[in-house]
């Protein structure tokens, strides 16, 4: 009986704990976008008769000279362009006109998204790769850039990179797929024992390659166009977020029935289904390769999608199960940290320990959005029977800044520790080295970088080669 009442309490405060996260979410979500729609309308006030409000991002023109800077954003960001201009770095990209913050899939897979980087600065139509889009199911050929942001970018015109969060992943899947000149891992399926939240079990990452070129027309790419990787909070091990946000960690592929993820599942494929043309100019979740438009599918292909038998939740070829440490840690097998490429990293904490307890810091100073979340990562476990990777401990991953652990973003670990250096004093700025992974701690939350919050992308007194500059 006891077992019974302690379940059912258990279960009744993570039912409450979704609800008040979820709405949480949705809140904060409506209140960006009430905010883009209000400065639309304000300025619509004002513009000529003809005037468009919400479009896109208007063209830089660079010139090579200096290397421009390229922001990526996370998981849920936007580029500039969308959500009437505000910025997702805090306004960063108004400090240097040699700045780029291109939008790209904010659900999407780390590999698909790592290709529409490309593409944004190369110029072309995004090309998924052949058979990597027959594997998961979606058109090979996405979003066309009738110009390149900085098409002359190459080993001879390289270029900056920073990214926020899975932003930072995102770049170095990048870097490896310009030095392999191939396509990234592909999947071999599995079909076996499928699931009502995953009916087909999410292609297994290998370490396979096939002959198919990354990126068709280019043939002599290489990981020198990437000058520096610089990673504000990024995940570079996968987190644990990734399980409590529904992803069961048995397989870390399948969902949980009642979980976040699949909130935000419902939501993305109706806002897809829906299709509607004013209300993407303000945000995209990025799936429109793989059909989703009631243009395409019609009515009768609603309820598959809701199901999750069809799309990218049904092959997994979206951002979540990335980030899972079992993922994580198949990707790092393969991405290198480069010889000629500056590596810099803030890992952001808001935890500390009390009576030998992990728990939440400056309270008062955590945003909103993550302030539960805090919490959450401080008392995650680990209960499935196989570890999620090799010498895994519950404690070295309960530091957190309210959306990843502080430990996956120090430097690539997972599998195999890479080159790396903790920066406690600045004065060592001019002994700086490629090929080291230089990171500090930063005591702030996940947001510290991002949105409407006071611009600290760069701490007084550090020592990241100027890319941003106080």
């Amino acid at each position: 009986m006891m077992k019974f009442v302690r379940a059912w309490l258990l279960g009744t405060l993570g039912l409450a704990e979704l609800l008040v996260i979820a709405v949480v979410h949705l809140t904060y979500g409506f209140y960006l976008f009430t905010t883009a729609v209000r400065r639309d309308l304000s300025r619509l006030a004002g513009a000529p008769k003809n005037a468009v409000v919400g479009d896109g991002q208007a063209e830089a023109v660079l010139d090579g000279a200096v290397p421009p800077i390229v922001l990526v954003h996370g998981v849920l960001g936007f580029g500039k362009g969308r959500m009437a201009g505000m910025s997702y770095f805090a306004g960063a990209e108004e400090k240097d006109d040699r700045v780029l913050v291109p939008d790209l899939g904010s659900l999407t897979s780390m590999h698909d998204r790592a290709r529409e980087l490309f593409y944004y600065l190369k110029g072309g139509r995004v090309d998924y790769g052949e058979e990597h889009s027959r594997a998961y199911g979606h058109a090979r050929f996405g979003r066309a850039y009738d110009r390149g942001h900085y098409p002359m970018w190459d080993e001879e015109h390289p270029a900056h990179f920073v990214g926020h969060s899975a932003g930072a992943q995102v770049i170095r899947l990048l870097q490896q797929m310009l030095h392999d000149k191939i396509g990234n891992h592909l999947p071999d399926f599995s079909y076996d024992n499928p699931t009502p939240t995953c009916p087909l079990r999410r292609p297994l990452l290998n370490n396979s390659y096939r002959n198919e070129l990354a990126f068709d027309g280019y043939e002599n790419t290489s990981e020198n166009w990437v000058l520096s990787v610089t990673s504000l909070s990024g995940v570079l091990n996968g987190s644990t977020t990734a399980y409590l946000g529904g992803i069961r960690p048995e397989d870390d592929r399948s969902m949980s029935f009642v979980c976040l993820a699949q909130i935000y599942r419902v939501g993305t494929t109706i806002y897809h289904w829906l299709d509607i043309p004013w209300l993407k100019r303000y945000y995209d979740f990025g799936f429109d390769h793989f059909g989703m438009s009631w243009h395409t599918v019609g009515v009768s292909g609603l309820p598959s999608l809701l199901a999750g038998t069809s799309g990218p939740f049904a092959t997994g070829d979206w951002i979540l199960p990335d980030l899972t440490i079992q993922n994580a840690t198949r990707m790092n097998a393969d991405v290198r940290t480069f010889p000629n490429t500056f590596y810099f990293s803030y890992a952001t904490r808001r935890t500390t320990k009390f009576c030998g307890v992990t728990v939440p810091s400056g309270v008062m100073h955590i945003h909103p959005l993550v302030f539960i979340h805090v919490m959450q990562l401080c008392r995650w476990r680990h209960f499935a029977s196989e570890p999620p990777c090799k010498d895994y401990r519950d404690e070295d991953w309960e530091d957190n800044d309210g959306a990843l652990n502080t430990f996956s973003m120090t430097h690539p670990r997972i599998p195999v520790e890479h080159p790396s250096l903790l920066v406690e004093d600045d004065s060592n700025r001019h002994r700086l080295q490629p090929g080291i992974w230089y990171y500090k701690i930063v005591e702030a939350d996940h947001m510290t970088f991002v949105i409407n919050r006071p611009r600290r992308c760069v701490p007084k007194g550090t020592c990241w080669v100027g890319v941003f500059r106080d």
